[in-house]
């Protein structure tokens, strides 16, 4: 036994019209996203910065040591 699916397009001249400007909202808005390289609008937030030089790994060990320090001192004194 099989089941006939009979398809008809029901819709009516407005839902014709809105799908249309839908779907071409849907392409405009796609075609602008494109246009973005980085994906952000104003790159602005990044003038005046300066790359991390080769010595930030020193200022990690630095910050670990000090931390390493404080705990110490506060196990050291804790009666």
């Amino acid at each position: 036994m099989g089941l006939h699916i009979q398809k008809k397009d029901d819709r009516s001249e407005l839902q014709k019209r809105i799908a249309q400007e839908l779907d071409d909202k849907a392409k405009k808005k796609a075609k602008i996203e494109g246009e973005r390289v980085d994906g952000v609008d104003d790159s602005a937030f990044i003038e005046g910065s300066k790359q991390t030089t080769s010595l930030a790994w020193i200022w990690a060990i630095i910050a670990i040591a000090i931390i390493a320090i404080v705990i110490f001192f506060a196990i050291k004194l804790t009666p």
